[in-house]
């Protein structure tokens, strides 16, 4: 008989195919990554016996799950859970909080399908719980490095270049400021959170105990830090990364015009690509529509427009350069450079992007050799 798991470091470290037998509106809420959903009830037979559980007690709801998944509905279930099992012999399976509903599903494929097949003890509420204090040990014994700078520096370019890094954007799906939204959805917050944790957990497995991570609000696009995380990000040691204004541009245009076209041409075609960019790219300028101010933001809403159409018409991307300077000039660098004023005394170091990466590593180098 297989041994159900106790251990979820070691699930999560070796990354382990898991089969989910929540609900499908269970599993939206959030998962953990490569899970597949391949629930024991669809939504509306887990309401149905949910209200029996209420009404008649568990008894009676076990029975009229029983009659729900029957006959040829189970026998579709079973194959595609043997299925699973059968192509992934190193995996798991787990429910809600390791009960009624995964026990159920492993006795049938064992009895029914000649398939022994491990469960999670404790469930998704088990694992959950583990990766949130996954995070917190992270940030209470690990020390943190917050890169910073204005917008256009390439931070994320710096995150990128070190092996000890968190990349919160990446994991997020989105760039972290109004224009960040990618092509492709976001993670559930959940699904997020699990993410990070499982990013700490793998890296402090190969001996990491110090990590890099870029200065970023609470909030990245829909997608929140976890508090613990975000309020040590704060008090934090602060690297500032520089670069010229021209480079910061151009910066922003690969990221922001020519990037993101591409992102969203692959996945909807050039014609409806082109037009779902635009949209995106002038719903992110009215997004800061009061930020800016309205005669600021019709300024830059015209320069916009007529990017748009020169690069539509001819595939000419330099007239973005107009609307990504005004903002840089008139709304970003005032805000970030309120922002360094206020975190100076944080700033261990301040340089461009060579000599920035070079002195996270050798801070991570010092920081093994003196462990």
């Amino acid at each position: 008989m297989a041994e159900n798991v106790t251990d979820f470091r070691a699930l999560f470290l070796r990354g382990a195919p898991m089969m989910d037998m929540r609900a499908p509106v269970e599993f939206a809420l959030g998962a953990f990554p490569g899970t597949v959903n391949l629930p024991l009830m669809s939504n509306e037979e887990r309401a149905k016996v949910g209200t029996c559980y209420k009404q008649q007690g568990q008894e009676a709801a076990i029975k009229l799950g029983h009659q729900l998944v029957s006959g040829s509905i189970k026998a579709q279930r079973m194959a595609a859970w043997a299925e699973f099992a059968r192509q992934h012999p190193d995996g798991v399976l787990y429910c809600f909080r390791g009960g009624l509903r995964s026990q159920t599903v492993q006795r049938w494929l064992r009895d029914e399908a000649g398939i022994d097949y491990p469960l999670v003890v404790g469930g998704y509420k088990a694992m959950r719980t583990f990766l949130i204090e996954t995070i917190e040990r992270a940030v209470a014994e690990c020390e943190l490095v917050v890169v910073g700078g204005m917008t256009g520096t390439g931070k994320t370019d710096v995150i990128a270049q070190l092996e000890h890094a968190i990349d919160l954007e990446g994991l997020a799906n989105h760039r972290g400021s109004a224009f960040g939204k990618r092509s492709t959805p976001q993670p559930t917050n959940i699904g997020f959170e699990n993410q990070v944790a499982i990013d700490f957990l793998g890296k402090r497995a190969a001996g990491c105990n110090q990590f890099v991570l870029e200065d970023e609000s609470r909030a990245i696009g829909s997608c929140s830090l976890p508090l613990p995380l975000h309020a040590a990000m704060q008090t934090a040691p602060l690297v500032w990364l520089e670069d010229s204004f021209d480079n910061r541009v151009e910066r922003i245009l690969r990221d922001y015009v020519v990037s993101q076209l591409d992102d969203h041409n692959a996945l909807h075609g050039p014609e409806q690509g082109f037009e779902r960019y635009a949209e995106q790219l002038l719903k992110s300028l009215a997004g800061i529509t009061k930020r800016l101010g309205g005669e600021r933001y019709q300024r830059l809403h015209a320069i916009m427009q007529d990017a748009l159409a020169q690069q539509q018409a001819s595939g000419e991307v330099a007239r973005h350069r107009d609307w990504i300077a005004g903002l840089l000039r008139e709304y970003y660098d005032p805000m970030y450079a309120f922002q360094r004023e206020s975190k100076g005394e944080r700033i261990v170091f301040a340089g461009e992007q060579a000599a920035v990466v070079e002195f996270l590593r050798e801070r991570v180098d010092r920081a093994r050799q003196s462990a």
